[in-house]
């Protein structure tokens, strides 16, 4: 029987990040979870291509979107289950037993990971503090946070919508009982650590609710990147 999870990464110029993400996913291989990996790309001039390719990935390249890389990324995987990840987040050692747990008792729910910063500190572990209650009271965890989704509630929920930001918001919206794994997706703190911890974390905070309040991704994706 082939392994149930792919991979799906979506990638611009992560040369510096994915080697340590990829080292990250091996204790997966070891249990027998991984059957492939998908690398999908918007555009990197980097070495991201030559990594993702020594390490056995698929590789899928088009216009950078990174709502459209993961829907492209879900379509060319063929596990019953797939594992987003973002190529900047190493998933905690263990994760490999929370997932195999999660497959057999959690009832073809999809799952997210707790999150943690790769930074030490009161703010790193505050805004980390508020985006895993965030996820418990409205089940929004964000893709910093990966996301482990049966392949058939994927494709009901409709799939990861095509636009540049809140991709991950847009498609969680649609599903219902999220559970939260008991291993950590330890994400970057570089960009909180250029901008500023309570000013990232104002800007991020301010991003959902105008984009609840119906502007456009490729309005709010603007002031996002500054």
């Amino acid at each position: 029987m082939p392994a149930p999870v792919s991979i799906v990464i979506p990638v611009l110029n992560a040369a510096e990040e994915l080697p340590a993400t990829l080292e990250h996913l091996m204790e997966g291989l070891a249990a027998g979870l991984i059957r492939e990996l998908v690398v999908t790309d918007g555009g990197s001039t980097d070495a991201t291509r030559a990594i993702a390719e020594a390490s056995g990935a698929e590789w899928i390249t088009a216009a950078p979107s990174r709502g459209g890389q993961l829907r492209r990324g879900c379509a060319a995987a063929r596990g019953d289950w797939l594992l987003v990840l973002h190529a900047d987040t190493h998933l905690e050692p263990g994760w490999a037993k929370a997932v195999s747990d999660h497959l057999l008792q959690g009832q073809g729910r999809p799952a997210c990971f707790r999150l943690r910063f790769r930074a030490r500190g009161v703010m790193p572990a505050w805004v980390a503090g508020w985006a895993n209650l965030r996820t418990r009271l409205f089940a929004l965890p964000y893709g910093d946070q990966a996301l482990l989704i049966r392949r058939d509630a994927y494709e009901a929920a409709g799939g990861y919508p095509d636009q540049p930001l809140m991709e991950d918001v847009a498609l969680v919206r649609r599903l219902q009982g999220i559970a939260v794994l008991s291993c950590a997706a330890l994400t970057s703190a570089a960009r909180y650590q250029r901008a500023g911890w309570l000013r990232r974390g104002g800007r991020n905070l301010w991003t959902l609710m105008r984009y609840f309040l119906g502007v456009a991704p490729e309005n709010l994706v603007k002031a996002y990147q500054k």
